[in-house]
């Protein structure tokens, strides 16, 4: 154990001591030991340590199942303890566990079948009851070795085989890609994707890569194990069987016909039954003589209970059919969950215990009972301890009064942080304490300060010994861990050029046209890719006309975004240059108006806050999550914003539940810090108390005063907040716009918060403005409305994007179809098997409570409340307390949820008339589920009877393809383009947006406000060089076509010697070493610069010569050029240079000229 002084102290009460004895002997089969629930971790561990047999705690739920095998962890060490997850799924759901899932337990399968099995493993009841294929543990994972032989045609055998899908570019987990000799694959226990990079059949290396960028992070790794993605592989006896039932069952054939052709299928795991030999149970493959432990049997078995009549409730409605629209014979009976005490015969059947550990005993054992082979029950004399909620000085006192009667005190921290701070709180009350690590057992009469991951302490009366941790100190809950993992930096997200045929694209010179292909042509010899693009015809009754571009001139194409079907210009953009010049006009008016506004802002003098404090530094130490890059990218600009004079405006873009609160609650306390008040502006009441909890739990045992102003608090009781604001008492207040209203007056406001800036309108911001032009602003939003996006996206205000999930979070399942009873009904029952919570959001206050009572009969169990806008405050207030507390299961509600509020467990949203409602109410409500490691659902459902219009069809189409973590940005870029970005900064630049496409006004817009801070905008000259040279991307070097053109539009944008490093650089990383072709491209980009710092815009063969124009000579140069390149002709009316065409390497030969002659 961790703290080797703990077990002989707790060894002092013979209630301890006869059940570690009775974990050794053989008999003793059956225990039922009695204590507080606190303790259920360092009873685990205490068994675990003692015993010598490997202990399966059996727990009610996946939550407590992930939290206390935290805990057992931080006492018996990470390597000790393994966490056997459940699938997430149901066995007869048409839906695949996630890869991930099934990675972890083949990995604990495979660690319990080895020599040295894990002390415990953790699993919820769902995890012990569902049967699982035989012998899943002898899968063997895919591995590979640097530096080893490793036949690149078996490795990629063996990943089909293992269930990876193929794809041109690994984005997710269980995913490979094949690049030449190089192999990308991302196992589903890996935090990051590897890339294998072969030679001939030799592993030359190893290395991780990170998803955004497609990049390596330099480091190296010895080997790699590619665990199965899928619990069923199609072997050739499951592939024999597949085909067999397809005759069978002609209804499912669909998915037997692709996995008899070996395709794995999404959800084919509910029909494991039917196409494997044999199940087993997790207690089968236990090491012999185990122990099962069940924490709490009293949940665990009425959670058991659930979760097998759910079971059998999907399999009898016989829904994997039923969705699929026919009634399936198909008996898939054997996979259903077991009864738990079915299970708990077969598993001391095999020879292992079956204890329980329960908070609770029938009766009080006499001391009598103490011997091993009698009574099954035991109590040891361990009990929860006393609350104080926040209460130091009853803290205080309970502390030195038990060291007075000489009991020993451990006060179990988090963080070593933590620590230092508790031991100088108790020192300020004249306890001593120390830090330490219980190398021996404590001293009668001692505090100890024990670092771990302990949730709630207990007491030991007879051995006088208590464990006290935060959670009794400061009252507050601790919220859930977050996985202590750290995603890599982000560097810039790859987004290939989606590119299909017929998309429009705007050509910087000729305007709208249509992408056609991409095709290679051969001219003068020399092999080159283009992209052709089609033009209206300049002839009446002709075929468009098509422009070819070269691959290097990609950087004048951008992608249309605007009108539905923009028409297309002619060639030559006569009618185009109008346009754009039209458009160029309205913005510089636009944009003048803005910059004076930004200008004066930043002219103005602010608050420069002081550096970080070591108070600063403790707060952020007891984080109890990691952050993610991008967070602490935010963290540092925004106090770099706010140690300037200049009054910070920042807008934080990240998705929903991607970490801003954080950001706030750190500069927050920076400014409190300064002795400055701080107002933070929400949407909602409910947003108040939440983001109340939020900075009360971070700023616990820090001097800092909080208020909350909102319609919850009483007339006498917001009185009192507002004479705190006037006289400075109140450090920080939480509101909603209430804050705005004219009686609200502070002392010293230094910084205002903005959350949820969408649901905030002009007026209301304009009254903050003028609260204090000289106040720091921050706002956060996940769906930043088109205006602020747009100024954000144009550089006038500051803007700092969260776009790292933080890590486990897994993209949201969003269905889209008519509103369905039997669906609703199955999604409902799925979520509460789950232990989860429903958003089931219903936009008509008259006829809510019709929809709630309808809900009531078609799942009994469930406890319905509903939510809206028009019930009195302390009600509403009531209802979203027992929602946020577990009291409740479904909520349904009027999109009064949308706001920002952050329920772990609610993890399915139905929407039963999504068709009116809008893009960003869509997104946020969307956000409001799968914000923990859970899978997310969202149903968004109309009414089949009705027509959805043309805007509410792409409103959905939209939700449903943007269902990646992260999609807040480009849903909202797409909510510009559906609402036309109307009266975003002017009256009528939403047809000026449809003219030019939204990438091109945002060009314009961005040009113009350069020019108004007095740089240098002049466009550059299109540059046309066309040598007898092979620069092109081979198609076995980047074999698929949207990533080379990636790759193209990389080359095309190189402007320093620094770019083509870069660029070499990642095609090396992702493609490996660049042949003769891809080297002879990047030469043409280093000669591309030299031209353009020369002036030159073409160097073209003509005939026999290379002609390059526009080039000036003096005398000098031209004797030069005649001694150097004999025949070479000079026209200075043109400009123009002839030099007879060079017989080896054009490129460097052109380099040369424009170098000896032209420089």
């Amino acid at each position: 154990m961790r703290f080797p002084g703990l077990l002989p102290a707790l060894e002092a009460d013979p209630a301890v001591r006869a059940t570690l004895r009775d974990s050794q002997v053989v008999g003793a089969e059956a225990r039922d030991i009695t204590c507080a629930t606190s303790f259920f971790a360092t009873a685990t561990a205490m068994l675990a340590s003692e015993s010598g047999r490997t202990i399966l705690l059996v727990t009610s739920t996946f939550r407590e199942a992930e939290a206390i095998a935290a805990e057992i962890s931080g006492l018996l060490g990470e390597d000790a303890v393994a966490y056997y997850p459940a699938w997430e799924t149901l066995p007869h759901e048409r839906l695949s566990p996630r890869a991930d899932t099934v990675g972890r337990r083949l990995a604990v399968l495979r660690r319990l079948v080895s020599d040295a099995p894990p002390r415990v493993v953790v699993a919820p009841v769902r995890a012990l009851l569902q049967p699982q294929v035989k012998n899943l543990a002898s899968m063997r994972p895919v591995t590979v070795e640097a530096g080893r032989e490793r036949d690149l045609t078996d490795l990629l055998t063996s990943l089909v085989d293992a269930a990876y899908n193929r794809v041109d570019l690994v984005e997710r987990r269980g995913e490979f890609a094949v690049r030449g000799g190089i192999v990308d694959v991302f196992p589903p226990t890996a935090e990051q994707p590897v890339r294998i990079d072969f030679f001939g059949d030799e592993v030359t290396e190893i290395r991780p890569f990170s998803v955004a960028d497609q990049r390596s992070t330099g480091e190296q790794l010895q080997r790699v194990t590619a665990e199965p993605c899928r619990e069923l592989l199609l072997t050739d006896a499951v592939r024999r069987r597949a085909a067999a039932l397809q005759l069978e069952h002609p209804q499912l054939s669909d998915m037997l016909s692709r996995l008899a052709e070996g395709h794995a299928v999404e959800g084919m795991e509910a029909l494991i039954p039917v196409l494997v030999d044999g199940l087993e149970m997790l207690t089968d493959v236990l090491p012999p003589r185990s122990l099962v432990l069940v924490a709490a049997p009293e949940l665990v078995r009425a959670r058991a209970v659930e979760l097998v009549a759910t079971s059998e409730e999907f399999l009898n409605a016989s829904w994997a059919a039923a969705a699929s629209g026919g009634t399936s014979p198909i008996d898939l009976g054997a996979s259903s969950y077991r009864a738990l005490g079915e299970v708990r015969e077969h598993t001391m059947a095999l020879g292992h215990k079956w204890w329980s550990l329960s908070p609770f005993s029938a009766e009080e054992a006499p001391d009598a009972n103490l011997d091993a082979g009698s009574v099954h029950s035991r109590q040891l004399g361990i009990t929860p301890t006393d609350d104080f909620r926040g209460d130091v000085d009853a803290a205080v006192a309970h502390i030195q009064a038990r060291l007075r009667d000489g009991w020993r005190l451990l006060i179990g921290v988090e963080g070593k942080g933590l620590a230092n701070r508790m031991t100088e709180l108790l020192a300020e009350h004249d306890i001593t304490a120390r830090v330490s690590g219980l190398e021996t057992e404590p001293e009668a009469g001692t505090a100890h300060v024990i670092v771990g991951p302990f949730r709630r302490g207990w007491r030991a009366g007879t051995a006088k010994l208590e464990l006290l941790t935060a959670a009794e100190l400061s009252g507050q809950q601790s919220t859930e861990r977050g996985a202590r993992k750290l995603p890599s930096r982000r560097r810039n997200t790859i987004q290939p050029l989606e590119l299909k045929a017929g998309d429009p694209i705007v050509h910087e010179v000729h305007g709208v046209g249509r992408f056609v292909e991409l095709v290679q042509r051969t001219v003068q010899g020399a092999v080159r890719d283009y992209l052709v693009i089609e033009y209206a015809a300049s002839k009446r009754g002709q075929p468009g006309d098509r422009l070819f571009v070269p691959m290097d001139q990609l950087d004048q194409l951008t992608r249309y975004v605007g009108s539905e079907t923009p028409a297309l210009d002619k060639m030559g953009g006569a009618d185009w240059a109008k346009r754009k010049s039209r458009a160029r006009k309205a913005v510089k008016e636009i944009s003048a108006e803005l910059i004076k506004l930004y200008a004066a802002r930043q002219a103005t003098k602010g608050h420069a806050f002081g550096p970080d404090t070591p108070w600063q530094r403790e707060l952020e130490d007891a984080f109890s999550f990691v952050e993610t890059p991008d967070q602490l990218a935010a963290i540092q600009e925004v106090k770099a914003d706010m140690e300037k004079v200049a009054p910070m405006d920042r807008l934080i873009c990240g998705d929903v539940g991607f970490g801003k609160t954080e950001i706030a609650v750190r500069a927050a306390f920076k400014a409190i810090q300064d002795g400055k008040q701080v107002a933070v502006l929400v949407p909602t009441t409910l947003l108040v108390s939440q983001h109340h909890q939020t900075f009360a739990s971070r700023f616990a045992g820090f001097p800092v005063h909080m208020a909350q102003l909102s319609r919850f608090q009483g007339e006498a009781e917001s009185r009192k907040v507002l004479e705190g604001l006037a006289s400075g008492r109140v450090d920080l207040v939480i509101g909603t716009h209430r804050l705005l209203a004219k009686e609200v007056a502070f002392k010293d406001l230094g910084l205002v918060i903005i959350d949820e800036e969408q649901r905030f309108g002009v007026e209301h911001k304009e009254r903050l403005k003028e609260l204090r032009v000289n106040v720091d602003v921050l706002s956060m939003s996940a769906t930043p409305i088109p205006r602020t996006l747009e100024i954000a996206i144009t550089g006038i205000r500051e803007m700092s994007v969260i776009a790292t999930p933080p890590e486990e979070r897994h993209p949201v399942l969003t269905l889209v179809g008519p509103y369905d009873k039997g669906q609703v009904r199955a999604a409902i029952r799925r979520e509460l098997a789950r232990e989860g919570q429903v958003f089931f959001v219903h936009n008509r206050v008259e006829s809510i409570d019709k929809v709630a009572a309808e809900l009531r009969d078609l799942v009994p169990e469930a406890r319905v409340v509903t939510a809206h806008g028009q019930m009195g405050e302390s009600k509403l207030e009531q209802v979203m307390l027992d929602f946020w507390e577990r009291r409740a299961d479904v909520l349904v509600c009027t999109t009064i949820v949308e706001a920002g509020l952050n329920i772990q467990t609610a993890n399915t949203l139905i929407i039963d008339r999504a068709d009116v409602l809008g893009l960003s109410q869509l997104h946020q409500l969307r956000g409001r589920v799968g914000r923990s490691s859970e899978r997310g659902y969202a149903y968004f459902l109309y009414p089949a009877d009705k027509t959805l219009t043309q805007t509410a069809h792409e409103r959905l189409t939209t939700m449903a393809s943007h269902t990646d973590l992260g999609a807040g940005m480009s849903i909202a870029m797409r909510d510009l383009e559906l609402r036309g970005a109307g009266n975003l900064l002017g009256g009528e630049q939403s047809g000026h947006i449809a003219d030019v496409g939204f990438d091109m006004y945002l060009r314009l817009v961005g040009e113009a406000v350069a020019q108004y801070r007095g740089e240098d905008t002049t466009p550059e000259p299109a540059l046309r060089i066309e040598l007898p040279v092979d620069a092109h991307l081979p198609d076995e070097y980047v074999p698929s076509e949207r990533l080379r053109l990636e790759m193209y539009k990389q080359i095309a944008e190189i402007r320093s010697a620094g770019d083509v490093e870069a660029v070499r650089s990642e095609l090396t990383d992702r493609y490996g070493e660049p042949p003769l072709p891809v080297e002879q491209l990047l030469a043409v980009a280093v000669l591309r610069n030299r031209a353009r710092d020369l002036g030159v815009v073409d160097i073209v063969a003509q005939g026999k010569n290379v002609r390059i124009e526009p080039v000036n000579l003096p005398e000098s140069r031209k004797v030069r050029l005649q001694r150097l390149y004999p025949g070479a002709v000079y026209k200075q009316a043109t400009s123009q240079l002839l030099v007879p065409k060079p017989d080896g390497d054009a490129v460097a030969w052109a380099m040369s000229l424009l170098d000896r002659v032209v420089a």
